[in-house]
């Protein structure tokens, strides 16, 4: 049973008016089609839609459940040219984005603010990962971009494309209050306690790990590692705790815990890349809206 988007504004019409003739002047017809047109449709759906009669036309009880379906119906319709356009540009959709996470205190809510300001109607699905990770989901098609430190290794770079967003310095987390640092605001390597040193797996983030232990090289330090984890968070937290002291990136001191202070390092330091990659085959109109917007931000 097929029924027709123009039978049932046609029914629409003879509904409202309740006359064929002025029913069929609205719709700039003549009576015959649109008489035919209306017994096909009950014909259709098996059941008389109008009272015919001497008296004039009226709804039957099976026309009335009809005629506010048939208007929602002809609404729907008419709203799918802007879905469909909405959708072919971007406007509306699903965005799916990874983040390691040192993105979450620099790029990451400044992006989502503007993104959510100029595509108010595309949901986004927020994944924290590793840079690892992000490459295995990227390349498999489950998320549409990362924010991960780079570099990319050679298998991904046929398939993805890449953006950097951000370099930031690195900067020393230490537990509060050493005495070595008291009144200072910078921090010299050379002058602080043999702490323990909390850093990434470098199976993890290479490029970091590498970046972190060149530093410490650099100043004629070989560190002790005293612990690995693979969020910033749980660095901060492990140097919150005493455990030792960090290298992270500079925005990281966004990331406020009791028992933590920050400091520019009185050395040079390697830049920390984060940028972002998506696959090169990915033609989502949602994706192309991030993308421009993240390369006007930059």
């Amino acid at each position: 049973m097929n029924v027709e988007l123009r039978q049932l504004r046609y029914f629409v019409t003879v509904a409202e008016e309740l006359h064929f003739g002025r029913a069929a002047k609205r719709l700039h017809m003549t009576q015959p089609p649109l008489s035919q047109t209306i017994l096909a449709l009950e014909d259709t759906l098996g059941a008389l839609l109008f009272d015919r009669n001497r008296r004039g036309v009226a709804l039957t009880a099976a026309g009335e459940a009809l005629l506010p379906e048939a208007r929602r119906l002809i609404a729907q319709a008419g709203e799918l040219p802007g879905l469909v356009q909405r959708a072919a540009s971007g406007a509306t959709g699903k965005l799916v984005l990874a983040f390691v996470s040192s993105a979450d205190y620099s790029v990451l809510p400044p992006s989502l603010r503007a993104y959510r300001a100029a595509f108010p109607q595309v949901r986004i699905t927020l994944q924290e990962a590793t840079s690892d990770l992000q490459l295995e989901e990227l390349l498999h098609g489950r998320v549409d971009a990362g924010l991960l430190i780079p570099p990319l290794p050679e298998k991904a770079k046929a398939e993805l494309d890449y953006l950097p967003v951000l370099n930031e310095p690195l900067i020393l987390a230490s537990p509060a209050n050493l005495p070595e640092l008291r009144g200072k605001h910078e921090a010299s390597l050379r002058t602080l306690p043999p702490l323990p040193l909390i850093i990434f797996p470098r199976a993890i983030s290479p490029s970091l790990y590498d970046a972190i232990l060149a530093v410490f090289r650099a100043a004629g330090i070989t560190p002790v590692i005293g612990q690995e984890a693979i969020q910033m968070q749980t660095i901060v937290s492990l140097v919150s705790a005493g455990m030792g002291i960090a290298l992270v990136p500079q925005s990281v001191s966004n990331l406020r815990r009791p028992g933590v202070e920050y400091r520019p390092l009185a050395q040079a330091t390697p830049l920390v890349e984060t940028g972002l990659a998506w696959r090169r085959d990915n033609t989502s109109p949602v994706l192309k809206g991030f993308l421009d917007l993240m390369r006007k931000r930059l």
